[in-house]
């Protein structure tokens, strides 16, 4: 019992000391009393991270137990994220193709929940404890810095995960929907929409039907139970090129397909993510 009294003495006399300390931080600089209680949380030194040292393939990124927690920095918090996206364009990084300082932590999109905040941040009304998504580099971690401008916030009634997923395959879906076609597609025209079975244009066949737009969509067999509840007009199921998921665009002649459709119209809208197999046959299929 003593022993007791002892410690929780102590522990108190400490707090006071604290507590003195802060108060006259207060007195001498507000700002900086209310930057230091709004960070004073309970980040840790070190989290979990999947890091990439040496760029090459999936072996390149390795999770590290001790990776150091990003500080915060003016204009930014810290989001304690609950799930990072996982997109293509995360291996073009890992591999070099695109090029990164090293090391880095893998990922450009995530979500969780705001663990500290700045002076600049606290003031556009941000909260510690604010359900957020955000797309930059570095969210394959415990914690990731993200600037407050790029926070968007989730509403309660959307799961975390699904606000995750949205930030860049459902904003890149909206802005081919909606915009990247000059207004020159119209409600009941037809749009082709390759591999529909895949993240971004599963968001984009979806978008372009509540936009009225009559879809066609391709996919692989493979993900055919995928494509066929998305709602399209018109789905085209190919073979995969062998050994991979991967549709064969040789496997079917899709321009004259797209034309029987269209009673030979063709297309007002092509959305291509493929490129090289696909480019001539997006080309064929417009209007």
């Amino acid at each position: 019992a003593d022993l007791i009294r002892s410690t929780a003495t102590k522990q108190a006399k400490m707090f006071s000391v604290a507590t003195a300390t802060l108060r006259r931080t207060a007195t001498k600089s507000p700002n900086a009393y209310s930057f230091v209680c709004r960070s004073m949380s309970s980040l840790p030194e070190t989290m979990k991270a999947a890091v990439v040292r040496e760029v090459g393939d999936a072996h390149a990124l390795k999770v590290e137990t001790d990776f150091p927690t990003p500080a915060l920095e003016s204009g930014k918090v810290i989001v304690k994220n609950d799930f990072a996206g996982i997109n293509f364009i995360d291996t073009y990084h890992r591999k070099g193709l695109y090029a990164r300082d090293l090391p880095f932590v893998g990922g450009q999109e995530g979500g969780g929940t705001v663990a500290a905040v700045s002076d600049e941040a606290a003031a556009e009304g941000i909260k510690v404890g604010d359900r957020v998504a955000y797309s930059v580099f570095g969210s394959y971690a415990e914690y990731t810095s993200v600037p407050a401008a790029k926070l968007l916030p989730v509403p309660d009634g959307v799961a975390l995960d699904t606000a995750t997923a949205c930030v860049v395959q459902g904003l890149t879906a909206h802005y081919l929907t909606s915009s990247a076609h000059a207004d020159l597609i119209k409600e009941g025209d037809w749009c082709l929409i390759h591999g529909v079975g895949g993240g971004t244009c599963q968001w984009a066949a979806q978008m372009a039907k509540q936009r009225g737009h009559k879809v066609i969509g391709t996919c692989s067999k493979g993900k055919e139970d995928i494509a066929a509840k998305l709602g399209c007009d018109e789905l085209l199921v190919l073979d995969e090129v062998p050994g991979t998921s991967y549709e064969d665009y040789e496997s079917m002649d899709i321009v004259s397909k797209v034309m029987e459709i269209t009673d030979g119209k063709g297309c007002k809208s092509v959305i291509d993510g493929i490129g090289k197999s696909t480019v001539d046959i997006s080309i064929g299929c417009l209007a």
